[in-house]
């Protein structure tokens, strides 16, 4: 296999200058614990990790602040090549930890020649989240020109065939949808040596673990690998401790499983009985505010339809949705009150409603 260069990370003198004792002070400060052999120190601007300045002048043009906890310490240990471990909650900035690194390794590699396959390789759970990572891959590498698709199942292969056949050095894909092109021939492994599990966690719960693995083994060994998760629980390290060579970890917070803080979460223990009348006076407060919805999880489908029923009776537009993995949900979409009115007057027989429409809901 041909060689490839994957350390990129020069450590910026004031990182340098800072003590042992002003790194410990800044890691307790954000939560930050590391694991393993000769951690980089985390850095504290965006200047100090060290990027090219056709990366730095698009992280600037967003106007982030400073970096996040686990940028601070994400980017010095991916810039370095080792295989990396980031155990942080949702919203944390993961996507550009990893994300910006990608390119960087991107721009060192020798480019694609017709019939290769990627260089970097992210691997998600979910359409939602591959979607969300490729908006972050264009924006920030659009300036170097790399090219990205997006393969998820669910929607017709023929695009995203195309774009695999013109050359891409990204690609971001959900496990069953890229096992279908490798085993098709319509993309291979052979170029990959940036390889991410994103929300690994997620994948694993989803039951994607056959997939993964059928996946890693199809790239070289020497590869870099960068595993992002919520958790960390025991699937999630023996996935770790098969596929990453010698990996350094960070973790923001507490390794327990755990909701998130900035969330406000208020428990009622009521009888069967209340819970209509509960949830009723509920719906009336939150809708106050005609722009909230509301999201109601039930343990069958059953129960989500009666509780539809039931709502839409009473004036509420709700749509029932299910998952068949999990649980069955129902989307509420907020509508003023004068409307429940009229649907309630239409119930008695008071008068007919001419104007109503199924209301539009988006993907959950």
């Amino acid at each position: 296999m041909p060689k490839f260069e994957k350390s990129f990370y020069k450590e910026d003198p004031q990182v340098t200058a800072r003590s042992d004792a002003d790194v410990a002070k800044f890691r307790a400060l954000h939560s930050i614990a590391i694991t393993g052999t000769n951690v980089p120190k985390p850095v504290e601007t965006f200047d100090e990790a060290g990027f090219p300045a056709y990366v730095m002048s698009e992280v600037k043009a967003q106007g982030f602040p400073a970096p996040t906890a686990i940028q601070s310490q994400g980017w010095p240990m991916a810039l370095s090549g080792r295989d990396v471990v980031g155990i942080a909650e949702t919203g944390s900035g993961k996507t550009l930890t990893y994300c910006l690194p990608a390119i960087v390794h991107i721009n060192a590699q020798p480019l694609l020649a017709p019939g290769d396959g990627p260089i970097v390789l992210v691997l998600a759970p979910t359409r939602e989240l591959a979607v969300q990572i490729q908006q972050e891959i264009t924006k920030f590498g659009k300036s170097s020109r790399i090219r990205n698709t997006c393969v998820y199942g669910g929607v017709p292969k023929g695009g995203q065939i195309r774009d695999l056949a013109k050359g891409v050095e990204v690609c971001i894909a959900t496990p069953g949808r890229l096992i279908d092109m490798l085993e098709s021939g319509k993309t291979n492994l052979r170029r990959v040596t940036y390889l991410v599990l994103d929300e690994a966690d997620r994948m694993l719960d989803m039951g994607f673990e056959p997939q993964i693995r059928k996946i890693l083994g199809q790239i070289r060994p020497d590869r870099q690998t960068c595993m992002w998760s919520a958790t960390w629980p025991k699937e999630v390290r023996a996935l770790a401790s098969d596929y990453l060579n010698d990996f350094i970890q960070v973790n923001i917070g507490s390794l327990e499983l755990s909701a998130n803080h900035r969330i406000t979460q208020i428990v009622e223990v009521v009888s069967e009985f209340e819970k209509r009348d509960k949830m009723t006076k509920h719906l009336e407060k939150i809708m106050e505010n005609k722009d909230n919805k509301i999201l109601i999880f039930t343990g069958t489908k059953r129960v989500a339809d009666d509780i539809t029923r039931f709502l839409r009776q009473d004036g509420w537009p709700a749509l029932c949705k299910y998952c068949p993995l999990l649980f069955a949900q129902l989307l509420l979409i907020s509508y003023s009150h004068p409307w429940r009115q009229a649907a309630k007057r239409e119930r008695l027989g008071s008068e007919r409603v001419q104007d109503w429409q199924e209301p539009h809901h988006g993907r959950y």
